[in-house]
């Protein structure tokens, strides 16, 4: 026989007040040098993110965005006679 256990989270902010409303959303804030986290309902969700701004990491520097460049075969050919013509003239 198999029981599913069902946990429900609740509202951290609303638990203070000593009211139980599910919650669907996760806070991150920074406290002592240390991620914390906060189990929020949408709606405390939106007014912390009204409030304050969003957790940045700026201790690791931002990585940028690739660009891929589109190279055509026939110039990557011409690139490799090109090699080839070089070797055979330091010979």
């Amino acid at each position: 026989m198999v029981t599913e256990v069902f946990t429900r989270k609740y509202c951290d902010p609303h638990a203070v007040r000593e009211e139980k409303v599910e919650a669907s959303e996760v806070i991150q804030f920074a406290w002592d040098g240390a991620v914390r986290e906060v189990d929020a309902c949408g709606e405390c969700f939106k007014e912390h993110e009204a409030r304050l701004e969003p957790l940045v990491d700026y201790s690791r520097p931002v990585k940028k965005r690739r660009v891929t460049k589109k190279s055509s075969p026939a110039s990557a050919e011409d690139a490799g006679n090109g090699d080839d013509a070089a070797d055979s003239d330091s010979e």
